[in-house]
């Protein structure tokens, strides 16, 4: 995405250069999310299996 953005100033598409800009901070703001909650695992309580019986 850095290098689409170089092109995009390098062409002179400045309404590209903000989508992409906006795009990108938003990805990393999404991995700054996910980092946070790397190694925080909570636990989901399945039950025990059964079989059913025909009826």
């Amino acid at each position: 995405m850095i290098a689409r953005i170089a092109k995009a100033e390098t062409e002179g598409w400045l309404g590209e250069v903000e989508g992409l800009q906006v795009s990108l901070a938003g990805a990393e703001e999404k991995l700054r999310q996910l980092d946070r909650g790397h190694g925080q695992h909570t636990t989901v309580d399945l039950g025990i299996p059964t079989t059913r019986r025909d009826r």
